[in-house]
């Protein structure tokens, strides 16, 4: 073979790799460009999916049970419902800003617990303590799959039963004086002018 014809077809073979490399560095940046946390949601400004989960079995508060959760608990105010679960690490790490957040009179704190056993979120809920008003036991994931939730922790802000905002991963302070307060005081504002 001539000394062109092997440069001819080094060259030739060194294509697919800088095709390769090209690719690479494309999904590369595509997906590293923002902020995983930032997952865009389709129902932002749409009504909640229409749901009534019972609560979870053997809960108590006060001595009544803690009662389930439903799209009509939703309807009026400001919500902001976590989906969380008793297996789920980051749940666990953000559960003592959930009962500091519990605390702001202008909302409504609710817990979705995402296919998770009862026995299970008792514990967890009785071990951290339970800062939601109502809890929705959503056993199978069929409630969570009609929110869009692409796993747990998940927050939503709801108002006036339409989803204003969705932060995906675990609160931090940073992300809820960052992220989620900001939200609650556009959706507070926003009803209070209705």
């Amino acid at each position: 073979m001539s000394k062109p014809s092997r440069r001819r077809a080094s060259l030739l073979a060194l294509i697919p790799l800088a095709l390769f490399v090209a690719l690479a560095v494309l999904f590369y940046a595509r997906l590293g460009a923002g902020d995983p946390s930032e997952v865009p949601s389709a129902l932002i400004g749409k009504p909640v999916p229409d749901f009534h989960l019972e609560g979870v079995a053997g809960l108590m508060r006060d001595g009544a049970p803690v009662p389930g959760l439903s799209a009509a608990d939703l309807a009026q105010g400001v919500s902001v419902v976590n989906v969380f679960a008793s297996w789920c690490g980051p749940c666990r790490a953000e559960h003592p800003l959930l009962a500091d957040l519990a605390k702001d009179q202008r909302i409504r704190l609710y817990g979705l617990n995402y296919k998770d056993g009862d026995d299970q979120a008792l514990r967890f809920l009785n071990g951290l303590g339970n800062p939601y008003a109502a809890i929705g036991a959503d056993r199978n994931g069929r409630v969570g799959i009609d929110w869009g939730v692409y796993g747990v922790p998940e927050t939503f802000v709801v108002a006036g039963g339409r989803i204003a905002a969705k932060l995906v991963g675990p609160l931090t302070p940073e992300r809820i004086s960052g992220e989620l307060m900001p939200a609650i005081d556009k959706a507070v504002a926003a009803q209070a002018a209705l």
